[in-house]
């Protein structure tokens, strides 16, 4: 089993499907396939910045792209309901019982309101989910409508993660037309994901520190 195989998979795309369309209703910006390849992708960079070998890096991958699966059951407690249906899915592959472990564990625990960073591949997930703050995850509707968590995505306009590992830093930098959005609004929204993701960086000993608009915030 690869991460271009779970990328593939019918029942992944599925659940993700509907998921998306009931995450619509609800007002949430888009969770599709487009933010969980991004989260993937940069799951991997984290873990690659930080020496980890493939087999870590392509674990990452696949719980990055499935971490979001569990939209299709109910929002609140998505994270649980992500990982008992990926462990069904993953069950039936070639992943060893231990390699399973760690892709259920790290989807199980992605979210703030339960999830812990306990290992590499469960903080590289969590950093790279919560910092997936852009402008086109806001869906198209009219502007007039739009909540706080569509007026902070679409604040953003420029953001970039930056790993150093010489340093011991990752720093998420944002460009924010304050305009559309507060600061008291952006961290309204989104100051427990940033301190979760501030405690995942500890696992790389590490510090995850917030740059908006040139200034150091956190």
């Amino acid at each position: 089993m690869t991460f271009e195989d779970i990328k593939k998979n019918p029942e992944v795309l599925a659940y993700y499907e509907k998921g998306n369309e009931i995450l619509g209703f609800l007002g949430y910006t888009d969770h599709s396939p487009a933010h969980t390849a991004l989260v993937a992708e940069r799951t991997a960079d984290i873990l690659r910045a930080y020496g980890y070998g493939e087999q870590e890096i392509e674990l990452a991958k696949i719980a990055g792209f499935m971490h979001d699966i569990g939209n299709v059951i109910n929002r609140n407690h998505h994270a649980e309901y992500g990982a008992l249906l990926a462990n069904d899915i993953l069950k039936d592959t070639d992943l060893s019982i231990g390699d399973r472990v760690k892709v259920v564990s790290a989807i199980a625990n992605h979210d703030e309101s339960t999830g812990v960073a306990s290992d590499p591949i469960t903080a590289a997930l969590i950093i790279a989910d919560k910092t997936d703050v852009r402008r086109s995850r806001v869906r198209e509707k009219d502007p007039v409508l739009y909540d706080i968590h569509d007026r902070v995505n679409f604040a953003v306009t420029d953001t970039a993660l930056q790993v150093e590992p010489d340093s011991k830093e990752i720093t998420l930098a944002l460009s924010i037309d304050e305009n559309i959005c507060t600061m008291y609004e952006y961290f309204d929204i989104f100051l427990g994901r940033m301190m979760m993701c501030s405690r995942a960086a500890r696992v790389f000993d590490s510090k995850f520190t917030l740059k908006v608009n040139g200034q150091r915030i956190l």
